[in-house]
């Protein structure tokens, strides 16, 4: 990652210009790296204390800077596939010709609504932690949560949000490598209309953006469902001895 963005950052300065995709790479590639460190800082600490990471003091800036960096990646991830998806596919549609004309903007109003995905993900997750970790010491967890039906409604909601703010990268990757696909078909059929054969550079820059794209769909759907039932598990139990099976995807994730 260190290695991606000092080459995109010394291309930028030769060039004196800023493409979208080495952009997009670098920030990419800074906020993974930061990623890192907060898992590596998060894993010693739970290991090494525990019950100090559940504290309130530490227990939340950790996880939420754990959780800002996570989706900064997820979105700008996002923003790559979009970008492959409009630099490589090919259709007639005017719609499609007119977003490919203005990508350069389309880019930019799609990491101008990701930052702003961030921030109100960035507040679901404030109220989430604070209340959590509030009640992790609690004796008897289930009774407490049966006693307090009000907040065990508010934590269901806002896991519900944090779930359903998942589903716009995740739609937006189904949808490049969708279009990716019928683009790799209609371009494979000319060429065999054509008789120049099934291979050409655009078919293999078809096939790689797909192979990228899918990888990260795979990736991002494990990681999703990992970390839903590690919030869970954490919530109902925090000393539970199945919690390791489910962090453990959730710090390969940003090393894949």
């Amino acid at each position: 990652n260190g290695f991606m963005g000092v080459v995109n950052c010394s291309d930028g300065i030769k060039n004196q210009k800023i493409f979208s995709a080495n952009f997009i790479l670098t920030c990419l590639a800074s906020s993974t790296i930061v990623q890192l460190v907060v898992v590596l800082f998060n894993s010693c600490l739970i290991g090494l204390n525990p019950y100090l990471y559940a504290t309130y003091r530490i227990g939340k800036p950790a996880s939420m800077l754990w959780y800002m960096t996570n989706k900064l990646t997820t979105l700008l991830a996002t923003c790559l596939s979009v970008f492959y998806f409009f630099k490589i596919a090919h259709f007639p549609h005017s719609l499609f010709l007119w977003l490919r004309w203005r990508m350069n903007r389309v880019i930019v109003m799609l990491l101008t609504l990701s930052l702003f995905l961030l921030i109100f993900d960035c507040l679901l997750v404030y109220m989430f932690t604070d209340i959590t970790l509030n009640i992790i010491g609690k004796s008897n967890l289930t009774l407490y949560l049966d006693e307090n039906k009000t907040l065990y409604d508010k934590l269901s909601m806002l896991n519900i949000l944090l779930s359903l703010s998942n589903l716009i990268p995740f739609s937006l990757c189904l949808t490049s490598l969708l279009f990716l696909f019928l683009s790799l078909v209609r371009h494979t059929r000319n060429l065999k209309l054509s008789s120049l054969g099934s291979r050409d550079s655009s078919t293999e820059a078809h096939r790689r953006a797909m192979k990228m794209v899918m990888s990260f769909l795979f990736l991002f759907i494990f990681h999703v469902l990992s970390s839903q039932m590690a919030s869970w598990i954490v919530f109902v139990s925090w000393n539970s001895r199945y919690l390791k099976f489910f962090i453990l995807p959730l710090n390969v994730f940003p090393s894949c």
